[in-house]
């Protein structure tokens, strides 16, 4: 009986696979981080062939660790990090690194490309918003920055193509990673003629659409054999991790918002067909040919945390680290004894640029209002509170294009902490709940491929495998506070915008 799936999540910091069996009960669990490398401002690279043998490694933990009779694995199912590019050679050997989501060196490709005349009208048709994270604005930067690499490229791929092609030797890519590189035509389901011929690229130097639910066989043997699998084992292409955090948290009715604050964050909703913003500010990805995924992600979530974590109370990490404790949760407990508002200590959080809702590579962060009341504790809260506040700000843009969301299902590493939920709570004044899977992405991509292995009747059977272990109900007295705070906040981001472009280029000029 083929009655298990395992899911596997290629993202930013890590590769997570786990093992589910078809009620969604977890089984086993796997996880590898890699390096990010940043050699130069604004880069942010990772090596194909690191995060490959990731993959690798993390598919043979889970299926030895788990313990788990192989002939009841059904299938492995994908979710990846969006916006990825790789170039290749036309014996298919590297020409570059990974080139992430977060490396901002397209910027002025992107504003270049955004301030031109069909620069709007590219979005709406790819549902991708002009920013240096598309694979569109970086194939710009490399055309006028590296044109001998360009001639040079057979295929322009990303992450989770390349991981299917050393297990396969196949090109192949989903309509949902499809549908993030700004190459893609939501509406037409196929890649776009227009912006092909912008790029001056083929339809031949890219891979095969294929829809979410795509199953590939024939596993190379020798992988085939170190994972512990059979060569017959079939691999669903699955979607992205985004697309896929919404189903793993059953988000896909269109009335639940979906929250997710990890390294970075999204706000997201499922709509029935293509929706795309008069301003162009929010996304619209594929998660089937039939559901789309709508919203905005910020680049500035957990990592703001960390910022603060390791420079404004670095002694108190030590000390964590030294009594094994969590020293983020030491930080919530000092934060906990700060009012709501902090005081009026806002905390504007673009430590790295700005996806949503600024759509500003150069976008920074900025405390203010502070004042000699102010303390280090001060400045945690706000952090925090600031870090909601701006995913609040996404959540506006989304109600102007659907209804209000009746509900929040909130994931990510910041659901563990008690304080996090309940500022979620309070700011967007509804009632959040934490799914009991807090892997997400994986448990999205395990459904998609039970759905297309047969093992489930739909993908809506995911409700069943939902269990709620956090409900937080939000602090009425709280609301007023917020209520004056957020316009403040709002209205200081766009007079600091006006600024962005000149310290970041002063940074640029004077950094080392």
């Amino acid at each position: 009986m083929k009655d298990y799936l395992i899911g596997v999540d290629i993202g930013t910091t890590s590769t997570k696979a786990v093992l589910y069996d078809a009620k969604g009960n977890v089984k086993g669990y796997a996880n590898k981080e890699y390096p990010l490398y940043q050699e130069v401002p604004d880069m942010a690279e990772q090596d194909p062939d690191e995060i490959f043998e990731t993959v690798i490694d993390v598919l043979t933990a889970v299926v030895r660790k788990s313990g788990a009779d192989v002939t009841r694995i059904a299938g492995v199912s994908f979710s990846s990090a969006m916006h990825s590019l790789i170039l290749l050679d036309q014996e298919k050997q590297l020409l570059t690194r990974c080139i992430t989501w977060a490396d901002n060196r397209a910027y002025h490709q992107a504003e270049e490309l955004k301030n031109h005349k069909d620069g709007l009208a590219i979005y709406h048709r790819t549902g991708t918003p002009i920013h240096p994270m598309s694979p569109l604005s970086k194939i710009l930067w490399l055309k006028k920055e590296q044109p001998e690499l360009i001639a040079k490229t057979a295929h322009f791929i990303g992450i989770k193509e390349y991981v299917f092609y050393k297990l396969f030797g196949q090109f192949k890519v989903d309509i949902s990673i499809a549908s993030a590189t700004g190459l893609f035509n939501i509406h037409q389901l196929d890649w776009d003629q227009e912006v092909l011929a912008l790029l001056d690229i083929s339809v031949d130097q890219l891979s095969q659409l294929v829809e979410t639910d795509y199953q590939v066989t024939g596993l190379n043997e020798s992988y085939a054999e170190v994972i512990g699998l059979p060569v017959e084992t079939p691999f669903i292409v699955g979607a992205s991790d985004g697309c896929l955090s919404n189903l793993g948290v059953n988000a896909i009715d269109g009335k639940t918002l979906a929250l997710t604050i990890g390294t970075s964050g999204a706000v997201r909703m499922v709509t029935d067909k293509p929706v795309t913003d008069p301003k162009g500010r929010t996304f619209c990805y594929a998660l089937t040919k039939d559901k789309w995924v709508i919203g905005g992600p910020v680049n500035n979530g957990g990592i703001v945390f960390r910022w603060v974590r390791d420079q404004l109370f670095a002694p108190e990490k030590i000390t964590a680290e030294q009594m094994q404790v969590d020293s983020y949760e030491i930080l919530t407990q000092i934060a906990e004894k700060i009012p709501a508002g902090s005081d009026g200590l806002l905390f504007h959080p673009y430590l790295g640029g700005e996806r949503a809702p600024l759509w500003d590579a150069n976008a920074k962060g900025a405390f203010l209002g502070l004042t000699t009341r102010h303390t280090r504790a001060h400045m945690v809260r706000a952090s925090l509170e600031g870090i909601v506040f701006n995913l609040y700000s996404v959540m506006l843009i989304l109600e102007e294009l659907v209804e209000r969301p009746e509900r929040i299902h909130a994931t990510g590493g910041f659901a563990r902490s008690a304080l996090w939920r309940q500022l979620l709570a309070d700011i967007f004044e509804q009632e959040v709940s934490i799914p009991e899977s807090y892997e997400s992405s994986c448990l999205g991509a395990a459904v998609i491929g039970m759905e297309s292995l047969g093992l489930i009747d739909s993908i809506e059977e995911v409700s069943k495998m939902i269990g709620v272990t956090n409900q937080h109900t939000p602090n009425e007295a709280h609301f007023p506070v917020y209520r004056e705070l957020l316009p403040i906040f709002i209205r200081t981001t766009r007079l600091l915008q006006n600024e962005f472009q000149a310290i970041a280029d002063f940074q640029r000029k004077y950094s080392k």
